[in-house]
């Protein structure tokens, strides 16, 4: 399946495939961006799958280099799946996840339901 643009709750939103290339660091969030040149879209949805494993271990500084890649070109950022277990073994990516969802930049949710209810609340 591929990426597809989507509108969900008033928001423009890149519906990112799990099989699509893996966001590994800046320069494949730099290509992701590239794709979407000249639609209005303002949220990415990456499935966790499409994350590499370095993402959320957090002294990688990979999620912090990509997520800061995305904001900088003006795109807010979902991240959908179970990451119950990394958040478990780490105190550090559990106050990340929390702190994120408390603001309007990044998001981490479950499933598409949550991300439903996330985009709606902030419409």
């Amino acid at each position: 399946m591929p990426d597809v643009v989507q509108t969900r709750h008033g928001a423009t939103v890149l519906m990112c495939a799990a099989d699509g290339p893996a966001i590994t660091d800046e320069q494949s969030a730099v290509d992701l961006i590239g794709t979407l040149w000249g639609q209005d879209v303002q949220w990415l949805v990456l499935p966790v799958a499409r994350l590499s494993e370095d993402f959320l271990v957090l002294r990688t500084r990979v999620a912090g280099a990509v997520v800061q890649k995305f904001q900088q070109y003006g795109f807010r950022v979902v991240v959908v799946g179970d990451i119950t277990e990394q958040v478990a073994a780490s105190t550090a990516l559990r106050d990340f996840v929390y702190e994120s969802n408390r603001g309007r930049q990044l998001w981490f949710v479950a499933d598409g339901a949550e991300l439903d209810a996330r985009l709606s609340a902030a419409a």
